[in-house]
């Protein structure tokens, strides 16, 4: 943790965590109901259609669900600065905490995996941040990411 972190952690208590520390563990996301702020610090990648509409549309899987959230989980373990917060397999559904380099900030990224006929899959990625109204666009990079 940098000591700029550290100093905003005296203001904003989660910056002054570590890892996925400081936030609660999130509840599991009803993306089917998935209502987005007014603010300017969310990214969604989902299929086309998906309401509310995303940032990113994500294509149909051929692959099977469970190995689509598998290899999500795997991709989210290899980024930097990112922890896992909770974990619903029964639902393919995961979250992560993400935190910024330099302050610490922390970011909350949900994934949900949803099958889709024989063999193939679709994901739901939402990224959010955790303090501020804006994100500089670092959401929307993550899920592009």
């Amino acid at each position: 943790m940098t000591p700029f972190a550290w100093l905003l952690g005296l203001l904003l208590p989660a910056c002054g965590a570590i890892g996925a520390h400081g936030l609660a563990v999130p509840p599991p996301l009803d993306v089917a109901h998935l209502s987005r702020p007014a603010s300017h610090n969310t990214a969604l990648a989902a299929p086309a259609g998906f309401r509310p509409a995303p940032d990113i549309v994500t294509p149909r899987y051929s692959v099977p669900a469970a190995r689509l959230y598998a290899a999500i989980r795997a991709v989210a373990a290899a980024q930097p600065r990112t922890w896992p917060s909770a974990a619903y397999p029964d639902r393919l559904q995961a979250d992560w905490v993400v935190r910024s380099a330099v302050f610490n900030f922390p970011d909350l990224v949900t994934a949900a995996i949803a099958p889709d006929g024989e063999g193939a899959a679709t994901l739901v990625l939402y990224s959010r941040s955790f303090y501020g109204y804006g994100d500089l666009g670092v959401n929307r990079q993550r899920v592009a990411a």
